[in-house]
């Protein structure tokens, strides 16, 4: 690590729920930051330097015992990678996140977060690509912040946030716990799995990498609302007595069935929401897995207006924002505290390790054989790479009152992708959305596998109809 970051010691184990993202091949969390103005390459590092000394969590590696632990460590930490990539277009960013996301982190010996400036002299997209074992959504709008106030601002002091606490069963509301019931059953699979467990390090990790980018193809929709349409959006929402978020989940959902024609996995939904704020011991500003999903049966009714919709789909939403909805199975992650859930992925994917590769017999036998990783996924319904769970999954992160202008540069929009937990496969679509600077952005990610091109241009078009429609 550069000897201009000042690094506090810190030491920590990997908690069960940010487990579940470990060694994940596709669970990228992006933000970008549209920059007015002159940002060069020495300016980004030296504000990369000031975020890391303010945020713990991107002063440590992942420390690799090669047993079913895994450790945060600010130990022999190499830098954060910074490129820079000269802009031609408003959306070259678009293709440059696409590559940029196919390329493994190096747990074990950097912070699992990547910067790319796509740098012109008036205006530039910064990318920050950051493995979700480190953060949510809101940690990368608040990284996004923290580097405009150091960029606006060199000379400026960091303010060094406290070790912020992870999610533990410590650290839990008081009406969010598991019943006798579920922790009997998960201890059950945590012995069924210390009898067959399969340790899985970098070099798989790598290996799965590779397979899952060299058989599917993600691609992503940018929706950029100017103010105006943004102002106009919120106002009429304001109106029709609904939120935002809503209304987008209400178009999404809509557009799909509308275009694509009904399915039955289309009726669900999953919304994403932030459980910073429900904690006992709440991390603030601070990097970090914070978030949790929960799933609605939302099925569009065409006989009804778009509004009318909303407001059954609002109302749905309201009832389910209970911490018991909102926290979801993440107590039970925490409980069962195991590789087993990184087991998942290599379960479903390993057979696609090319055959070349040196990891290819353990991945390839591994994926084919019957254990308590296979009954996992029998039960969440995702035993297949064909199997379908969702319609539209939906992360909204607000209206962000951030500031505008930061020294000489100006916020112009922030621009959110909110990766997943699952291969893309099993859903329609991912929505990211964020307000900031005045301005809606939306994201839609999607798998070529899942639907094609074509259909999702459309579902993407009827949505905007929806939203911007009088």
């Amino acid at each position: 690590m550069s000897d201009k970051v000042k690094v506090n010691h810190y030491k920590r184990e990997v908690t069960g729920a940010e487990r579940f993202f470990s060694h994940s091949p596709f669970s990228t969390v992006t933000m970008v930051v549209r920059i007015k103005g002159n940002v060069i390459e020495e300016m980004l590092k030296h504000a990369v330097v000031k975020i890391q000394e303010r945020h713990t969590l991107l002063q440590v590696r992942i420390r690799d015992n090669h047993d079913d632990a895994l450790w945060f460590t600010s130990a022999d930490v190499k830098e954060i990678p910074i490129d820079i990539i000269p802009r031609n277009s408003e959306n070259d960013w678009i293709k440059i996140h696409a590559e940029a996301s196919k390329i493994p982190y190096e747990f074990e010996t950097r912070p699992a977060i990547r910067f790319i400036l796509v740098q012109s002299p008036d205006m530039s997209e910064l990318i920050i690509l950051c493995h979700h074992i480190i953060c949510d959504g809101m940690s990368l709008a608040y990284l996004a912040r923290d580097l405009m106030v150091h960029l606006g601002d060199p000379s400026r002091e960091v303010e060094v946030l406290p070790n912020p606490m992870p999610i533990t069963l410590d650290n839990l509301p008081d009406d969010v716990s598991l019943s006798g019931v579920i922790k009997f059953f998960i201890n059950r699979i945590k012995k069924k799995w210390s009898d067959e467990i399969v340790i899985f390090d970098q070099e798989d990790y790598e290996a799965l990498t590779k397979a899952y980018w060299d058989n599917f193809q993600h691609e992503l929709l940018s929706i950029e609302l100017s103010e105006e349409q943004t102002s106009a959006l919120v106002a009429r929402c304001r109106e029709e007595n609904v939120t935002v978020n809503s209304a987008i989940t209400a178009a999404f959902s809509g557009a799909l069935s509308t275009v694509a024609g009904e399915k039955p996995h289309h009726a669900k939904s999953a919304i994403a929401v932030s459980l910073r704020d429900r904690l006992p011991n709440p991390p603030g500003g601070a990097m970090g897995y914070y978030a949790a999903g929960f799933e609605l049966n939302l099925k569009y009714n065409p006989q009804k207006s778009f509004y009318e919709n909303a407001r059954i789909y609002h109302k749905k939403i309201k009832t389910n924002f209970s911490n018991k909805k909102a926290f979801g199975d993440l107590p039970a992650y925490l409980q069962m505290d195991s590789n087993i859930y990184e087991a998942l992925n290599f379960k479903k994917l390993g057979s696609l390790v090319s055959s070349d590769s040196s990891r290819y017999e353990k991945l390839a036998n591994f994926s084919q054989r019957d254990d308590v990783v296979v009954s996992l996924l029998k039960r969440a319904k995702i035993e297949t790479l064909e199997s379908k769970l969702l319609g539209p999954a939906i992360t909204n992160l607000g209206r962000l009152d951030f500031p505008k202008t930061y020294g000489s540069l100006e916020l112009d929009r922030l621009i959110m992708q909110p990766g997943g937990a699952f291969p893309l496969v099993h859903v329609d679509m991912v929505i990211g959305a964020v307000t900031c600077s005045g301005k809606l952005s939306m994201v839609v990610e999607y798998a070529e596998q899942a639907v094609d091109p074509d259909t999702m241009e459309k579902i993407k078009d009827k949505a905007v109809e929806y939203l911007l429609g009088d």
